[in-house]
């Protein structure tokens, strides 16, 4: 058992060695950002026109409740445009990172909740990137080493 956890313990240094910590943070931020980017995109017509179709989505099929449909569809919308940039640049990456978890909780529980095999893994990335923040290579990094 002890070769075992020998071994096991040398595969896990070798991997921290090829991808850095600063390394896992930017992919992080950059997976779970075109996630979300590429389903606000999805959302609009030209630059941030909301197109007929987002609308009728949120009306019949997404059900979100407690929101009227148009306020969700504008809400959704424009959080998959801001946090996924905000992310990529590693700017207030932990606040962002939770709204998306929270939107996140939200998907799973009000309008696709068959699909958590799905969200555990954006889920994932997205308590990584709250617990350890943007990492190295990010504008909060600059900030705070400047304070």
């Amino acid at each position: 058992m002890n070769v075992f956890i020998d071994n096991l313990q040398r595969l896990f240094d070798l991997i921290s060695r090829l991808v850095p910590e600063w390394g896992l943070s930017l992919l992080a931020r950059g997976t779970i950002a075109y996630t979300f980017w590429t389903s606000g995109r999805s959302k609009v017509s030209g630059f941030l026109d909301l197109s007929d179709s987002t609308f009728l989505l949120f009306e019949h099929e997404y059900g979100v409740p407690l929101i009227p449909h148009t306020i969700a569809a504008y809400m959704a919308t424009y959080a998959e445009h801001i946090f996924p940039i905000l992310l990529v640049l590693g700017l207030f990456t932990r606040f962002a990172a939770l709204s998306l978890l929270m939107m996140t909780a939200v998907i799973q529980l009000f309008v696709y909740p068959d699909a958590w095999n799905v969200h555990m893994w954006w889920a994932l990335v997205l308590l990584y990137l709250i617990r350890f923040g943007g990492g190295k290579i990010s504008v909060d990094h600059f900030l705070w080493k400047i304070r």
